[in-house]
């Protein structure tokens, strides 16, 4: 019985060789969206990840092979080489040692420094395409994005239509999301798109943004809501801009209506909810979200003696009333 196992695992060692290659068969098969993005947002993006890591394999890759080396040539065994216990120092090994890793710390530092201000989600962009600026009168498509539990509502105030779970985007344009959430933290991506971005309740992020190529791209939310998050999936179409107009045409004959009522009905938790879509939105819905005043109630910001919503107001508490607040100046103690 030994012998034939032993026969077994002479004759499988051929094909566990060739197990790794064939998982690069596997991978290259695969639609890597972060390293080959549709969009030129997180195109660069793409390229800031690569280049940073061939700045940093430009320290790994020689420290890795040199130990190695070290350790084969100044083996116990090895007498045709110079061994010296006593050893410590050489100025000349040094600088090379400090200012090579110095070198790169600093190109990554100025790499990082340009593109956190050129790719910041709030800026507009000043291109579409490499080489393709946008005109400085060319105004953004506007679209309103909540994440709900477990779902996602992008609504388009300009074309006046609403979908949950689906978002068309017209190619070669420069989209500007306005992101907020119903309940809980979340966050809004699209690898193929750009970054990540957080949507939190009672707050509005922002996020812009160009699709370069038509097809269908993958989103998700890429922060942990509760038990239906695995299921907060949605399709991103890119369609020309004959398509998105016949798409925005086809979807208001479809008829139906996001109005209050509709959305509270929404807003209740359900996982895995299928595309929807309304020809017609109440265009007060996504400020009413961010200053949660949904429903009426002590919890919505507008009603706060006229305060601004909590995205706009500084981190300082409201004054106490005149009452409240001598009652609050009495209760102090008196230092004498």
């Amino acid at each position: 019985m030994l012998h034939r196992r032993i026969k077994i695992a002479r004759a499988l060692r051929p094909a566990q060789a060739l197990l790794p290659l064939s998982s690069l068969v596997l991978l290259g098969g695969c639609n890597m969206q972060v390293l080959a993005p549709a969009g030129d947002v997180a195109r660069q993006q793409a390229n800031l990840l690569i280049v940073s890591t061939i700045l940093m394999l430009l320290i790994i890759i020689p420290v890795m092979a040199l130990t190695a080396l070290f350790a084969w040539r100044y083996r116990a065994s090895n007498r045709a080489v110079e061994h010296r216990p006593d050893w410590d120092h050489s100025t000349a090994l040094e600088l090379v040692i400090w200012s090579a890793p110095l070198l790169i710390i600093i190109a990554l530092g100025a790499i990082t420094w340009i593109s956190t201000h050129t790719l910041d989600p709030y800026r507009r962009l000043s291109r579409i395409a490499p080489g393709q600026t946008i005109a400085a009168n060319t105004k953004p498509l506007e679209i309103d994005v909540v994440a709900l539990d477990w779902k996602w509502l992008f609504i388009y105030p300009e074309q006046g239509v609403a979908t949950v779970n689906k978002l068309v985007l017209p190619v070669n344009r420069e989209v500007r999301f306005r992101i907020t959430s119903s309940a809980v933290m979340n966050s809004f991506y699209i690898p193929a798109l750009a970054g990540q971005i957080y949507a939190m309740p009672a707050m509005e992020t922002k996020l812009h943004a160009v699709l370069n190529k038509t097809g269908t791209f993958e989103g998700f939310s890429a922060n942990y809501s509760g038990a239906g998050f695995s299921g907060m999936h949605f399709l991103t179409t890119g369609v020309d801009a004959a398509g998105f107009a016949a798409w925005v045409a086809q979807t208001k004959a479809a008829g139906g209506a996001l109005d209050h009522d509709t959305y509270v009905k929404l807003a209740l938790p359900s996982e895995n909810v299928p595309p929807q879509a309304w020809a017609a939105v109440d265009n007060r819905l996504f400020d009413q979200i961010v200053t949660l005043c949904v429903t009426p109630g002590p919890q919505c910001m507008e009603s706060w003696n006229g305060e601004k919503p909590m995205h706009d107001m500084p981190m300082t508490p409201p004054p106490l009333p005149a009452d409240d607040a001598s009652r609050h100046s009495s209760a102090q103690p008196h230092h004498g």
